[in-house]
């Protein structure tokens, strides 16, 4: 993408997960002022209809071609905004998320020291999602096996494990044989067992 940069940013309060704690409206000002962002929003819920239809709304209106969200886990919405960001004909990885919910407002219990922390990975955020490139998902086979580096116990159990899930396991060892420090031992503690 030649053009500029227009990066909308959106704050969520989740609630009271991260209001409680994060000055939201202090870190959308200070997101305002950053660098190639056109609108920075609070919202209540982000994750919401309305607040995926507040982004998809703010990348027709006002043309953004990045989007930041600041709220909780990617794990646990990032394909979530993604989905927003494409239904408004945004590729979905012109989209950067920061975790102010796990990392900040469950962790750091001082509001004023929770703020900072939340301003700075929305500026980091902000900061990365100027350098994203269009990506293209794609399909590719996938050779079902596993290769295991090691055959002492771990690498053994591993090798065990995945074979039982009916995948072609590889073993690879350098010594001679397998069992690594576990085989050298006499008797195991604390129950005095074979080691082999």
């Amino acid at each position: 993408m030649d053009e500029e940069p227009r990066i909308g940013v959106y704050v969520c309060e989740c609630g009271i997960n991260i209001g409680a704690i994060v000055d939201v409206a202090d870190v959308v000002r200070f997101a305002e002022g950053l660098p190639n962002v056109v609108v920075a929003r609070q919202s209540r819920y982000i994750c919401s209809e309305a607040g995926q239809e507040m982004i998809r709304q703010d990348i027709r209106d006002l043309h953004l071609n990045r989007v930041v969200v600041a709220s909780c886990s990617p794990r646990m919405h990032e394909v979530t905004f993604q989905n927003a960001v494409a239904g408004a004909g945004l590729n979905p990885y012109y989209f950067q998320m920061a975790n102010i919910r796990e990392h900040v407002s469950w962790v750091v219990k001082d509001p004023k020291q929770a703020t900072a922390k939340a301003k700075r990975l929305v500026r980091a955020a902000v900061a990365r999602v100027n350098w994203h490139e269009p990506l293209q998902a794609r399909q590719e086979d996938v050779t079902p096996a596993a290769l295991i580096v090691g055959g002492g116990i771990a690498g053994i159990q591993a090798a065990l494990n995945i074979a039982e899930g009916g995948y072609q396991v590889y073993l690879v060892e350098r010594q001679p044989s397998i069992g690594g420090h576990m085989a050298q031992l006499d008797k195991t503690f604390p129950t005095l067992d074979c080691s082999t």
